[in-house]
């Protein structure tokens, strides 16, 4: 799962906007931004912990003298370790963090549903998010498929495939 920098911002206001939609939380009239910083705020904390899991990962190959394609697995373990939610783990992982942001928010009013209908709320636009990106991800790994996953020319090349792609799609 890749959750792009660029998308952070309207994944937050898309999860607010549909937790006010359904009335399920009350933000002052003055206080939205806030809520979708405070959302914005899980949402890039994720990103900072699956680098930090993916460099460790990646540097235990490297002292372990281990193939790069062993990465994957050392990351899932490390990930598991540290309780992070991973591929199909991450939108409920990513959904409890932003109930808990919810709940310890200044800037939200009121919480009128359970955990459960926050989260039955939040998920189905972290999936949203994430299919595009999957989708994505498919094809830039189509494209780049003559280099081995894990090295830094891999990861250099899915960058520069995936701007190509959403700049041709018109995705950011």
């Amino acid at each position: 799962m890749r959750l792009l920098k660029e998308r952070i911002t309207s994944v937050a206001k898309g999860i607010v906007d549909v937790l006010i939609e359904k009335e399920l939380i009350d933000v002052a009239s003055g206080s939205r931004g806030e809520v979708e910083l405070d959302v914005e705020s899980v949402l890039k904390e994720y990103r900072r912990r699956d680098h930090e899991i993916t460099e460790k990962a990646r540097d235990l190959v490297a002292t372990r003298g281990l193939d790069y394609s062993q990465t994957f697995k050392l990351k899932s373990k490390l990930a598991q370790e540290h309780g992070f939610g991973l591929n199909d783990d991450a939108v409920g992982y990513l959904a409890d963090q932003i109930v808990e942001i919810l709940l310890q928010s200044n800037h939200v009013d009121e919480i009128f549903g359970e955990d459960t209908d926050l989260r039955g709320a939040i998920a189905p636009v972290l999936k949203k998010e994430l299919n595009v990106d999957s989708d994505l991800d498919k094809q830039v790994k189509a494209r780049i498929k003559n280099l081995q996953e894990g090295t830094n020319d891999y990861e250099v090349e899915y960058k520069k495939t995936m701007e190509q792609i959403r700049s041709s799609r018109k995705l950011d």
